[in-house]
């Protein structure tokens, strides 16, 4: 009996055309006998709309074309669902591809969403969202809205305004953080609350997180000088460093001094004082190499 699969493919993540994907997925589904039923994103009601052709078709897998957003709404709408998801990466952010090493070939790509064995994999819960790879409270979310908001897009509209954010930069905030039955105060540039080690761009920033073990790290960055920066970018993330400290824990609060930045998984999300974050245990089911 032919397997029933759902791809659900975000037509405008990353700027880039979907046709040529979406007809390569239609032929390898074709090509090795799956039932395949194609959802393009809207923006509204996507998650509702999902929930229903899940109930039409019940798949064994739905295979996702976007970025760390597009696979973050079908996780949060499948949450009920035993469901192995598939990416093919084809979004502006794809951190979640780059931490799961995922191929560069959409051939090889085709082959673990479809056929490959899955990992089951932690999500965060902040502030009641959910986030499936780095959210971060700090610099980094001045960057993400500075970026949303600017009409520059691809690498050097990133790296433009990732300049003019480092130029014009507020002071550092005081971040007051309860974890593992402590409260510790620390000064902070940015704070990232992380369930996987890379960023999309492939920087690394918790050497040794892992997306299942029931835990997720706050890394406090005290300083951003460019020496510090360029050790991270360049992946020689200083562990041992005064300036980086990294809290391994299931459930954290922070509140800060004054309204910063704050961004989960690639999606400004305002100014915040207060983050309430916890672990969601084995919460999705992945398709990995």
């Amino acid at each position: 009996m032919k397997k029933n699969i759902i791809f659900v493919v975000n037509p405008i993540s990353g700027d880039l055309d979907k046709s040529d994907l979406t007809e390569a997925v239609e032929e390898y589904a074709d090509n090795n006998h799956f039932n395949l039923y194609v959802y393009e994103t809207t923006g509204n009601s996507d998650s509702a709309e999902l929930k229903k052709l899940y109930n039409q078709h019940v798949p064994e897998r739905i295979v996702v074309a976007g970025g760390d957003g597009t696979i973050k709404m079908v996780a949060e709408a499948m949450e009920t669902h035993d469901v192995i998801i598939g990416i093919l990466p084809a979004g502006s952010a794809n951190g979640l591809s780059v931490d799961l090493n995922l191929p560069k070939t959409i051939e090889e790509n085709l082959k673990i969403a479809f056929l490959n064995h899955y990992i089951e994999m932690d999500m965060i819960c902040i502030n009641g969202k959910k986030s499936i790879h780095l959210s971060d409270i700090g610099i980094n979310a001045d960057l993400v809205k500075n970026y949303e908001e600017s009409n520059l897009r691809g690498f050097w509209g990133y790296a433009l305004q990732a300049y003019t954010t480092l130029a014009d930069s507020n002071d550092p905030f005081i971040a007051t953080i309860t974890a593992n039955n402590e409260t510790v105060e620390h000064t902070a540039r940015i704070v990232v609350i992380a369930n996987s080690q890379k960023y999309g761009t492939g920087v690394t920033i918790n050497p040794n997180g892992a997306m299942n073990d029931g835990k997720f790290e706050l890394v406090i960055l005290k300083s951003l000088d460019i020496l510090l920066l360029g050790k991270i970018i360049t992946g020689n993330m200083p562990i041992d460093s005064d300036d980086i400290i990294i809290i391994s824990t299931d459930k954290a609060e922070i509140k800060t001094n004054y309204p910063v930045n704050f961004q989960i998984d690639g999606e400004y999300c305002g100014a915040q004082t207060s983050l309430e974050i916890h672990i969601l245990h084995k919460q999705m089911k992945i398709a990995v190499p």
